[in-house]
């Protein structure tokens, strides 16, 4: 049985770049840390990837600030992140959730809990979460909150009130 540990969106633009925040510079050593402590194998990764055309998107219409578009530098994964997470392993994805990522996990098997962490808590972690535990009702899924941000303080708490109401266990908080 194997654990997973699963990083949301640890990009520039989400850090400090076009939507970054004093909580999400605050998190990157704890991230860090985190990644370190579980075996590289067992490292996933997703990326928030939007095309020049964001703007003209649903998300872009209703979040207009144009953000982790492809190959630019704030879509970058954060360097001393990047050089922890094997690049086979990172789900790029157009919206909150990847089913491309859930559809992996799935395919494995063995797994027996999966953790995230990342950003933004009240947005794709929360999403990326609530994916996996459908696509795997009986794998123990966890978050640790001191490994995340949200947007805002207050959405970040009511994130994870969200998730421990869905059976997701948050840890650190």
């Amino acid at each position: 049985m194997k654990k997973l540990l699963v990083v949301i969106d640890m990009q520039n633009d989400f850090i400090d770049g076009a939507l970054g925040t004093p909580e999400a510079q605050a998190i990157v050593g704890a991230a860090a840390a985190k990644i370190r402590s579980y075996p590289p194998a067992a490292v996933l990764a997703t990326m928030d990837t939007h095309g020049p055309d964001y703007l003209s998107t649903q998300e872009g219409r209703l979040l207009p600030v144009e953000h982790c578009i492809k190959d630019t530098e704030g879509w970058r994964l954060r360097p001393e992140l990047a050089a922890l997470i094997p690049d086979a392993a990172v789900f790029e994805k157009p919206t909150f959730g990847s089913t491309a990522l859930a559809e992996a996990v799935r395919a494995m098997g063995d797994v027996e809990e999966i953790e995230l962490i990342g950003l933004c808590t009240d947005i794709c972690v929360v999403s990326n979460a609530l994916l996996l535990k459908a696509y795997l009702p009986e794998v123990k899924i966890a978050v640790d909150a001191a490994c995340c941000a949200g947007v805002t303080p207050e959405k970040h708490l009511a994130a994870l009130e969200t998730m421990r109401s869905c059976q997701i266990e948050v840890r650190n908080a």
